[in-house]
Order: structure tokens, then sequence, then C-alpha cells
């Protein structure tokens, strides 16, 4: 039980720091964006770098520990 609760809770925080990493990465538009910003505060493109492994490696790491412990915490 304390296994599967655990991995759980590695699932959830490896979930949380995605969004984080994916929500507070900098702004869109503006000053840091590599377009003028026109009448939007929006660009028409986002790019996806911000899904790629290398910025998400560590919520990858979280949600996979959980995973091997939900699996071995069932198995018991």
């Amino acid at each position: 039980m304390f296994l599967t609760g655990l991995g759980a809770l590695l699932i959830i925080g490896g979930l949380l720091y995605m969004l984080r990493a994916t929500i507070w990465r900098g702004p869109l538009s503006g000053r840091d964006s590599s377009r003028p910003v026109r009448g939007t505060l929006e660009p028409p493109r986002r790019g996806l770098g911000f899904l790629g492994i290398g910025s998400n490696w560590p919520g990858i790491v979280l949600m996979a520990a959980g995973v091997v412990l939900m699996a071995s915490g069932a198995s018991f």
C-alpha cells in the first residue's frame, strides 16, 4: 500500500513538474519573443520545443519511478 501511494505521488509530481516547466518557461510574446508584437498578445504559432525530452527529463524520470513503484506495490 505504501509503495502504491508513493508511486502515485511520484507520478503526480512528475506531471506537475512538466506542467510548471511548460507554463512558467517565459513570456509567449513581448521583448523576449523572436517576433515583434503585433495587434495580439500571442504569437501566431508557438514552437514545440517545450515538449521535448531535454526540458522535461526530470518529470519523465519521476513518472517512470512512480510507475515502477506502483507496479511493484501491486505485486505484493
